[in-house]
């Protein structure tokens, strides 16, 4: 008989952005990328590990990009944030297809669509098994949905930030520019620091490293690798103090 795994956590925050949701391409919702991801949550809520999920909104807008297309920084932030609950919404849906109860909250009211975000309530939500997913970033212009991930963890009692991108960890340099890039297994917030590397923004990266909350860098888009972190696998580069 095979003996089942302990997980690591209990509790995590899964940071997901919006490109991710776009698939290949990293544009628009793509069906089979939001299912991918919707079975490697399933994966870990069969553990029984509580899951936040913080998504992102640049598949549909980004607001920097809009500023710099002429849209005043602040409108163009809150354009993002609505592209936030679009791809939460997708993700919801994929999710509950599969049998996992979901609820969606938002930084910005929208009583028709998503629960305004209560932190005592997203910790009742996770005690009773529901998969929990924030959109809205933060609710404020001028923050990165990195900052609004950072912030949830925190607030929610997260045990770690399991950031999913499309490389399998952070490297000294662009490993797709330079084959010779070197993968950290492990690093310090100050090193990260010091050396530049682009973990997190600089106030998401601050909030981490003020309350010392532990981010794993990963490739979500490798089957299982979701369930393999929580577990304890060394995948991906951990960052910490």
């Amino acid at each position: 008989m095979t003996k089942t795994k302990t997980p690591k956590y209990r509790r995590v925050l899964l940071k997901l952005s919006g490109e991710a949701l776009g698939g290949e391409a990293g544009v628009g919702i793509c069906g089979e990328a939001v299912q991918r991801m919707a079975n490697q949550i399933l994966e870990v809520r069969e553990l029984g590990v509580q899951v936040v999920v913080v998504v992102g909104g640049g598949n549909i807008f980004r607001g920097l990009t809009g500023s710099e297309r002429g849209i005043e920084r602040a409108t163009g932030d809150y354009m993002g944030m609505l592209a936030t609950i679009i791809n939460a919404l997708a993700l919801q849906d994929a999710l509950e297809k599969l049998g996992v109860a979901t609820r969606v909250q938002s930084a910005i009211s929208m009583a028709q669509v998503a629960e305004p975000f209560i932190r005592r309530r997203a910790v009742r939500h996770l005690e009773k098994g529901r998969v929990v997913i924030f959109g809205g970033g933060t609710g404020n212009p001028y923050f990165s949905t990195d900052t609004a991930a950072a912030l949830r963890a925190n607030e929610i009692g997260a045990e770690v930030i399991l950031k999913a991108t499309k490389v399998d960890g952070i490297y000294d340099c662009d490993p797709k520019k330079n084959p010779d890039a070197k993968r950290f297994a492990q690093i310090t917030y100050i090193d990260a620091l010091q050396r530049q590397l682009k973990v997190m923004d600089s106030t998401a990266f601050s909030l981490c490293l003020d309350n010392k909350m532990p981010i794993i860098v990963f490739d979500l888009f490798r089957e299982h690798n979701l369930k393999r972190v929580v577990l304890g696998e060394k995948v991906g580069t951990l960052v910490t103090i």
